[in-house]
């Protein structure tokens, strides 16, 4: 970026279209066709929202047939977390839904349970979920004869905190019960797999990788395993998911995934949250990043000063030409508390000053070095008395 543009350090909210994608929406919005027609047009825009199936399958090493496009993951979410669970053909419903206490807000509205038939799982200090609280709590829906659902986020939005999938999974598997991931965070910034994560289910997102909004996916471990569908009154989608598809969508969203280049891209990024984070701590030695004693996502830091609040921080930074964000970007453009924050225990006065970086395939090292110099500028108007204090 030049001096005198903005920064964009907001990309767990949404990161920028990628060009390839873009190109690839032209292309798809110059075709007339319904996906579901049998003409050549209609056979042309299947062979999109195929070519896209394929590339999401082998970016989460699943099956193609075990893939179904959405409007993006908060309907995948609520359409899995469902009583109504099949294997095989056979109704095996869901008795109990189990969610992590830091979880997405789609998450932690429950899908279709009923409010009575939610457990929360909590999580420790570091924003992990407590597997000793977990495997009680599951375990004793299983000896009571009920089959539990658990939903656990691969990697949190507003901390990057990545959880410990495989003991979660093994918790799960030990009670008979099904796994969701939500994966909306981690696909394109770490190694995501179905079949390593040991995942019945997992819901992801265009818009976190360079794709287009509007557009996510379901995508299932297990060729035997379906939940109801949400969205009812068609065909499409193998009849999990009615409505035409997005095709210009879905198309960019595959151009999107055919971009990802996970561990380069992730070691440019961690050195550049490293770089940044490093001098945060020496801006002002009191600085608290959340999360950064256990593994989290390479481009993502959660970080506050005490007495500092994140509403008149963010608007400071905005004028400076910097978007950043004081977490999740789903509660209508406000400035909240953070329920991630209080289910760690951290105290309100130092949770109400939490802001979010998070970094993506655009950033620079000159952008860092500018928010920087900006987060600079601010702390020595609100906090001069300790700025540049060492870490």
């Amino acid at each position: 970026m030049n001096a005198g543009s903005r920064i964009y350090l907001d990309h767990n909210a949404t990161t920028p279209l990628r060009p390839a994608a873009r190109d690839a929406m032209v292309v798809a919005l110059g075709g007339p066709a319904n996906a579901s027609s049998v003409h050549g047009e209609g056979r042309a825009a299947r062979g999109l929202v195929e070519s896209a199936r394929r590339s999401l399958a082998a970016a989460t090493g699943a099956k193609v047939k075990n893939i179904v496009f959405t409007s993006g993951a908060t309907e995948a979410n609520v359409t899995v977390l469902t009583p109504n669970i099949s294997v095989s053909g056979q109704l095996r419903p869901a008795t109990r839904l189990f969610v992590g206490a830091t979880e997405h807000a789609s998450v932690l509205s429950a899908g279709r349970f009923d409010p009575r038939r939610v457990t929360i799982l909590p999580v420790t200090g570091d924003g992990v979920i407590d597997k000793s609280q977990a495997e009680r709590l599951v375990r004793g829906e299983a000896e009571a004869g009920g089959v539990p659902l658990v939903s656990v986020m691969a990697a949190n939005n507003e901390t990057g905190v990545v959880q410990p999938l495989a003991g979660i999974s093994r918790i799960v598997r030990d009670a008979g019960g099904y796994l969701h991931v939500d994966a909306v965070q981690a696909l394109g910034r770490i190694p995501v797999s179905i079949g390593a994560w040991d995942c019945d289910i997992m819901s992801v997102s265009s818009h976190k990788i360079g794709g287009p909004q509007g557009v996510g996916a379901i995508v299932y471990g297990r060729d035997d395993l379906r939940a109801a569908p949400l969205i009812t009154g068609g065909g499409q989608e193998g009849r999990h998911r009615a409505g035409t598809e997005n095709v210009a969508a879905i198309a960019g969203f595959g151009a999107a995934l055919e971009e990802l280049a996970v561990a380069e891209e992730a070691a440019r990024i961690t050195a550049l949250r490293d770089w940044l984070e490093a001098e945060l701590r020496h801006i002002y030695g009191d600085t608290v990043v959340f999360g950064r004693d256990v593994p989290r996502l390479p481009n993502t830091i959660s970080f506050a000063v005490a007495g500092m609040v994140a509403e008149t921080a963010l608007i400071a930074c905005d004028l400076a030409g910097a978007a950043v964000s004081s977490g999740s970007a789903c509660s209508s453009g406000k400035v909240s508390s953070s329920h991630v924050l209080e289910a760690m225990g951290v105290p309100v006065d130092l949770a109400r000053g939490a802001l979010r970086l998070s970094l993506g395939w655009t950033s620079t090292r000159e952008d860092v070095e500018r928010f920087a110099e900006i987060w600079r500028g601010l702390v020595n108007r609100m906090k001069p008395a300790k700025a540049g204090k060492a870490a």
